[in-house]
């Protein structure tokens, strides 16, 4: 673990930990596991695009989301290299349910819209620094000293996304926060029919095939 990064503001922001049978399932899963991880990447870096595209009259949110959108597409190279050394193919897979469940919720008038997803996108980011912590101990050297080495940068990404929405807002942003706490978690700790980077607890049958 990075002696330097502490997580101890991410696992406070978090509305849960991630449950142990996630994990056990993802290390019986790594193919897909690092495919779906080179697919958040991109998604990252083209939600941070999207912003600087969409709020031009934002300097600092178009300051952060630009370098933000270069450090996820720099992981997404460094996951394809990691997949290329391990043959595992580039395949499709689909979607996981998180974001666009919480996305569902985001509310349409500006600047409620923009704070909304700013918020969601703090929760992502903060859910990966928490997933990629809690993988690292129990993966290979390399693949563990990667995601350890992503730490910094994901919580940064979080802090970047938080602030942003504090400022923007220009009022209390607590209860919103709160909202999307609540979501999240329950979409973390309810059942998934799939594994996926950010899907939710294991459904019975996928947690026996992953522990076999």
């Amino acid at each position: 673990m990075s002696k330097d990064v502490d997580l101890t503001p991410i696992k406070a922001f978090l509305g849960c930990e991630t449950p142990d049978e996630w994990v056990s399932v993802a290390l019986n899963n790594q193919d897909i596991m690092l495919i779906d991880h080179a697919n958040c990447e991109k998604k990252a870096a083209k939600t941070a695009l999207h912003l600087i595209f969409r709020y031009i009259e934002h300097s600092d949110l178009l300051y952060k989301m630009s370098r933000l959108a270069r450090e996820e597409l720099r992981h997404f190279e460094q996951v394809m290299s990691i997949m290329k050394k391990r043959s595992v193919a580039y395949e499709y897979v689909s979607a996981s349910r998180y974001a666009a469940k919480m996305m569902a919720s985001v509310r349409k008038e500006e600047p409620a819209r923009l704070i909304d997803t700013l918020i969601i996108g703090a929760f992502i980011e903060c859910r990966s620094c928490e997933r990629f912590a809690k993988l690292a101990p129990f993966l290979d050297t390399e693949l563990g000293q990667f995601y350890t080495s992503l730490l910094r940068s994901e919580s940064r990404h979080f802090m970047d996304y938080i602030e942003l929405a504090e400022t923007l807002a220009g009022e209390p942003i607590d209860q919103r926060v709160s909202y999307f706490r609540e979501l999240e978690a329950k979409l973390i700790i309810s059942r998934d029919e799939e594994f996926r980077f950010h899907s939710g607890l294991p459904s019975d049958e996928l947690f026996k095939t992953g522990s076999s």
